[in-house]
Formats: structure tokens, sequence, C-alpha cells
């Protein structure tokens, strides 16, 4: 009877092992993407986001319905969000690189 127990135990630890393994995972995908979802909705505008909520709460009115259909559906963020590139600055030119000035001896 002990070794029946023995194994139960064995067998139960290396599943909560297991378990836990998962949870961590699962709590690192969500960290992921909870920081990727605050991303989206900082460059969405909000037009699209007024799309996005009206679209999940139909989904969510029909179970089974996948997120990311709704997700491909938002139009791409229009390029005028970002801001302009800034220009180069300048570089100055060393020794070697200057005009050298014209002289001509008399």
């Amino acid at each position: 009877m002990d070794l029946v127990k023995s194994h139960l135990m064995y067998a139960v630890r290396e599943e909560v092992e297991v378990l836990k393994e998962q949870i961590k995972e699962l709590f690192e995908k969500n960290s992921v993407l909870e920081r990727e979802n605050a991303v989206l909705k900082s460059l969405a505008n909000s037009e699209q986001l007024s799309q996005l909520t009206a679209q999940t709460g139909a989904a969510a009115a029909t179970p089974g319905s996948s997120s990311t259909s709704t997700l491909q559906q938002l139009q791409p963020v229009p390029q005028q969000l970002q801001p302009p590139p800034q220009p180069q600055p300048q570089t100055q030119l060393d020794a070697s690189q200057q005009p050298q000035p014209n002289v001509t001896s008399a």
C-alpha cells in the first residue's frame, strides 16, 4: 500500500510542477500581449477604436468567433501619425576634407 501511495504522490508532484511551468508561461505571454495591445491602442485613431469596440461587442454575442478576424479588418495606421524624420545635422569636415584656398605665388 505504501508503494502505491508513494507512486501517486510522485505523479502528483510531477503534474504540479508541469502545471506551475504552464502557469508561468501563460503569465509571461499575457504580459507580452497586454503590452502589445497598449501599443496598438496608442497607434490607432479614434475611428478604428470605435469600430473595434462595435465589432468586439457583436463578436461577444456570437460564440466561437475569433478576435483575430476583427483585428485583420482594421485598416493600417496612416503614416501621418508617425513623426516626421528628423533632418541629419551636418558633420564638421576635418582638416583633410576642408577646401583649400587657391594661393598662387607671384
